[in-house]
């Protein structure tokens, strides 16, 4: 009954890995790619990047746009005058005043439709690094998903064999109770348990790790009792290095970042050259103003005052004084007076503030202007601006070269990982077979324990093994779809 009790565990091993326990939260890969998308910090500040290109491209259109300011303002004048040069200037009463204005600049150039095409070549480029962001993060996910399922696989594996060794106990047990087997065949046994647990605990602590490190990459908190789940066949690949490699060529992220980085370094030449080009501006303008005396009365009794000196200034002209054309200049100068109408409109006037506003000439100006020299910073910048399109265009040759090398050695690596899975389930399946046999005929006394232990610690080996090679090749085959750039299952 023992011994087919110990055959079912081992029988259990070559399941499945999808056939696990179940537990109150699963999490496929499929779903952690998802979580990860939503909550990864580092791809969310691509995402950012990706905002302020738009920005640019929406701020390069705005220069074909005249920029337009409106203003309104308030002041406030001590009624003291201001002397220059021993003479009196300025009022002698508190002046309160209020103005308004309304301008537009605009400037045209060649470098305003550059700008407009170097800003949308760097959203192409925002958009290839979001996506080239969105697929790192994909790779990076799904080897950190692999390695949790790898030790979630070797911590089951463990807790198998702890059961495994627990049959063995009770075997030994049972040998020594008839006398068929000696005390120290039991000692071993029980050493063997506490290393096969201490063993497990280990396994379950590294999965437990394994899992904390893929939350970490996903950017959210762990639920408990998550187990991953994930259905990975292992198939022969099929690609041919050469379709992968044109494959990679079209669609690999980083290739198409690249590209795009090369174009907007191109832009940027174009750029540099159009400091060579004239610039035209053209601005307008138009503004009022009013103001308000806190005393109205001191410019009454001056503007009478003045009157009052403009009049005995006419009776002494010198054709008063020499008698020619008295009666109609004696009429002129009677006729020079301060009147009570006056003194109201000048009241009047001084109601205008705040909003009474008097309407300001209006401005139009129109430049156009050329630069000649300007210490050599346009040379510099057109210098700086072709070393940035060299070192893009070396960067895309730079990829091209690695990602030839990366395909052809990550296809080359799946198949090796391919082949080595078949040898290690061959390998597996002996080490069971071996290890059945071995408890068997310990089970009639024609072995001894140290055998039945050998035996048992070979199949741990193979079946760890079997198990490192499985995720090996999904390994290797996420590795290839990270060299070009895409799924390929």
């Amino acid at each position: 009954m023992r011994l087919l009790r110990s055959m079912l565990l081992l029988t259990g091993l070559a399941a499945p890995l999808a056939g696990q326990t179940p537990s109150r939260t699963s999490l496929t890969l499929s779903e952690a790619l998802d979580i990860a998308k939503r909550n990864n910090p580092q791809y969310l500040q691509s995402i950012n990047g990706r905002t302020r290109a738009s920005a640019a491209v929406r701020s390069a259109y705005g220069q074909l746009i005249p920029s337009a300011d409106v203003g309104f303002g308030a002041s406030y004048r001590e009624g003291r005058p201001q002397f220059f040069g021993g003479v009196a200037f300025g009022a002698t009463s508190d002046i309160i005043s209020s103005n308004w204005s309304l301008s537009a600049r605009s400037q045209l150039s060649y470098n305003t439709l550059t700008s407009i095409r170097r800003a949308n070549a760097s959203l192409d480029a925002a958009e290839a690094d979001v996506e080239a962001a969105l697929y790192q993060l994909r790779n990076s996910v799904t080897a950190q998903f692999l390695l949790a399922l790898q030790t979630q696989a070797r911590a089951q594996l463990q807790d198998t064999l702890v059961a495994q060794q627990r049959l063995q106990l009770e075997l030994a047990r049972a040998r020594a109770g008839v006398g068929s087997g000696t005390s120290l065949d039991v000692k071993r046994a029980e050493v063997g348990l506490g290393t096969q647990q201490v063993a497990a605990l280990r396994a379950r602590n590294t999965a437990a790790v394994a899992r904390l490190q893929l939350f970490q990459q996903l950017g959210t908190a762990m639920p408990e009792d998550v187990v991953l789940q994930a259905e990975l066949p292992v198939t022969a690949p099929t690609q041919t290095v050469a379709d992968l490699l044109t494959m990679a060529r079209d669609v690999n992220p980083n290739m198409r970042a690249l590209r795009a980085r090369e174009r907007v370094a191109d832009q940027g030449v174009k750029a540099a050259r159009g400091d060579y080009t004239p610039t035209l501006s053209l601005s307008a303008s138009i503004g009022g103003a009013a103001q308000q005396q806190s005393n109205v009365d001191v410019s009454i009794a001056q503007a009478q005052a003045q009157a009052i000196s403009s009049r005995a200034n006419c009776f002494t002209t010198d054709s008063i004084r020499t008698g020619a054309g008295l009666p109609g200049i004696a009429a002129q100068c009677s006729a020079i007076q301060f009147t009570p109408a006056q003194a109201q409109s000048i009241r009047d006037n001084n109601k205008n503030f705040p909003f009474g506003f008097t309407q300001q000439p209006y401005n139009l100006s129109m430049n156009l202007s050329l630069p000649l020299f300007d210490g050599f910073g346009r040379e510099q910048r057109l210098q700086e601006a072709n070393a940035a399109k060299s070192d893009a265009r070396y960067n895309v040759r730079r990829q091209e070269l690695a990602l030839t090398a990366d395909v052809t050695s990550a296809r080359v690596t799946l198949q090796a990982a391919f082949e080595a899975v078949s040898l290690q389930a061959q390998n597996a399946a002996t080490a069971r077979e071996a290890l059945q046999l071995a408890e068997e005929r310990y089970r009639v006394g024609a072995t001894t324990f140290v055998d039945l232990t050998t035996a048992r610690g070979e199949y741990e080996r193979a079946e760890t093994d079997r198990i490192d090679a499985v995720y090996e090749f999904h390994r290797a085959f996420a590795a290839l779809e990270a060299a070009v750039g895409r799924t390929l299952r």
